[in-house]
């Protein structure tokens, strides 16, 4: 126990010493973590013994980072970015998996199968680096930051066929352990029985938490369903990040998505740098010491492999030239999936233990490189007239009588009313080109999703008096509002819909007001119309109350049948107005 807690403190005070010296040199959170861990490892200061243990733990951290992964894997998102998926994101990985693929073969001399394996494995980005780098500038959602993140995803994606393939390879020394051919099988049925079970198990189970409405619960609920998938899957001798990556797909269509999201995010921080440190404490720096050239000769060309074959990509994909070089070189670098990959490499013995730790070594190298990286990427963009400018979160918003969500040519003329009137207003929306172009008005609109309950929640929805959601389109549902309704009782909720169907999508909800977009500006329309063809002011003004009363009367019937054909015969289609 002494020796437990003596670890910990070493680990967390090195975490604290040198991520917030890393973080004040610009460099990043990462590199701060993995140097750390060299120096308390044991091929320096030796001050924490069992590494390998504590990697183990830690893992759990790429666990709970798939899980959010997978949490992300809504249908409309990932219908929006299927060509920047299946094409850009593809095309990077076999491009930059096969040159790679070449380089180990010629480097290491393994043979072409397992050469396949590891340079395909190279291709991975890190995700864990990546990803913060893109919310810290406010990059995530504008088109730049959904090219990285789609190419993210799908490498995340081919974690799954890549712990396969490895499967397929191993030779496997323990007879109890499935063969590759078994393993395939073992996960595709492991992967149908999870889906199966988050249906008609853990979704029942967070509507009753829900229910309950007690906050611990849903944290240990969240916590549970993490490590129970990825318990079932190491059970079985299968990948414990593809556990936890299937239960996050499973609940990406719950309502309690983001709810979930911002349970597991501490956990996944915290597991997550002790993983990095882990990383650092395993480095075996005695192969770097014998083989330096080799390690940085390699890492080398793994950077400029991957920058160089991704950059082509994006320009065929529509990416100015800049922007296509940012790209290329925030991606550019092996991720922590390596370390995995390499490790079930290892112990399935289709490399050998000294291969694993070059390659660790020189994924490490390169994820070091990636702050230095970063830094001339932002070298590049200030000398482009696009430079980029930081966009604050609602987390910097003063305290607020309403919230508008969406700050487009809808959501402007709401907020303006309610400013006449002196009424304090937070505007939150999505789009950085809007943003953008509300600043040079003089108008302050906070960036990020409005539909996330934390990021309501740190915009002041708990004391808000009133949300109001005025984007474009159809895309909030019903599933996205509800828990919104539930985690915001007191504030009244208006929503903009697009059309009747979205009306009926979002009918039966606690909403005060669902306003057809087009509706007030066709009626005005129509009045006018009437009054050029010699229809009277006052007859025109009955027409126009008349219909809205059976429009209102109209929808009231079909949001109780559910039936869009409800109360036609009410229109003027059938039934005109009498003189």
């Amino acid at each position: 126990m002494t020796d437990w807690l003596t670890s910990a403190a070493v680990m967390l005070g090195a975490a604290l010493l040198f991520v917030g010296l890393f973080r004040k040199l610009g460099l990043g959170a990462t590199l701060g973590y993995i140097v750390g861990g060299i120096l308390i490892g044991p091929y320096v200061l030796g001050l924490v013994g069992d590494a390998a243990a504590i990697n183990q733990v830690s893992e759990i951290g790429i666990a709970l980072l798939l899980f959010l992964v997978g949490l992300e894997l809504q249908p409309s998102r990932l219908w929006r970015l299927r060509k920047e998926i299946l094409g850009l994101g593809l095309a990077q990985l076999l491009a930059a998996g096969l040159a790679l693929s070449v380089l180990v073969w010629w480097a290491l001399g393994l043979q072409p199968a397992v050469a396949l394996a590891i340079g395909l494995s190279l291709g991975l980005s890190s995700t864990a680096q990546v990803l913060p780098m893109l919310r810290s500038t406010g990059e995530l959602n504008s088109p730049y930051g959904e090219k990285a993140f789609s190419i993210l995803l799908l490498q995340d994606l081919a974690l799954i066929p890549l712990i396969t393939l490895f499967g397929v390879l191993s030779v496997r020394p323990d007879p109890e352990a499935p063969g590759g051919l078994e393993m395939a099988g073992l996960t595709i049925a492991a992967v149908i029985g999870l889906v199966l079970a988050g249906r008609f198990l853990i979704v029942p189970l967070f509507r009753l938490i829900g229910r309950l409405g007690e906050r611990e619960l849903f944290v240990v609920a969240s916590l549970f369903t993490v490590l129970g998938a990825a318990a079932v899957m190491h059970s079985m001798h299968l990948s414990v990040a593809l556990g936890a990556f299937v239960a996050g797909v499973m609940l990406a269509e719950s309502p309690y998505r983001h709810e979930l999201e911002s349970d597991v995010e501490p956990f996944r921080s915290v597991l997550l740098g002790l993983f990095f440190l882990s990383v650092g404490m395993l480095l075996d720096l005695r192969v770097v010491a014998a083989q330096p050239l080799t390690v940085l000769g390699l890492a080398a060309a793994v950077i400029l492999l991957k920058a160089a074959t991704l950059y082509p990509i994006t320009r065929a994909f529509g990416v100015r030239p800049g922007r296509g070089i940012s790209l290329a070189l925030l991606l550019s670098q092996a991720g922590e999936f390596g370390f995995v990959l390499f490790a079930a490499g290892a112990s399935g013995r289709i490399i050998s233990t000294e291969q694993a730790s070059l390659l660790g070594a020189v994924v490490t190298t390169s994820m070091v490189a990636t702050p230095f990286l970063m830094r001339l990427i932002g070298w590049l963009q200030r000398r482009r007239p696009e430079a980029h400018v930081d966009r604050e979160g609602p987390e910097f918003s003063p305290e607020t009588n309403a919230i508008v969500v969406g700050y487009g040519r809808f959501g402007q003329t709401v907020a303006q009313m309610l400013m006449a009137k002196r009424i304090p207003v937070t505007l939150i929306d999505s789009k950085p080109d809007q943003i953008d172009l509300a600043g040079e008005f003089g108008t302050k609109v906070y960036y990020g999703d409005g539909t996330r309950i934390d990021l309501l929640r740190t915009a002041g929805a708990a004391d808000a008096e009133a949300i109001l959601f005025c984007q474009d389109g159809d895309a909030l549902t019903a599933e996205q509002l509800a828990p919104i309704l539930e985690a915001f009782p007191q504030a009244t909720v208006m929503v903009r819909v697009f059309d009747r169907r979205h009306a009926l999508a979002l009918a039966g909800l606690d909403v005060a007001l669902l306003q057809r977009e087009v509706l007030d500006s066709a009626v005005t329309m129509g009045r006018a119309a009437l009054q050029r063809l010699g229809v009277g002011e006052r007859e025109a003004l009955r027409v126009e109350r008349e219909y809205r009363e059976r429009d209102d009367e109209r929808l009231q019937l079909q949001m109780e049948s559910g039936d869009l054909k409800t109360g036609f015969e009410r229109s003027f289609a059938t039934t005109p107005l009498d003189d």
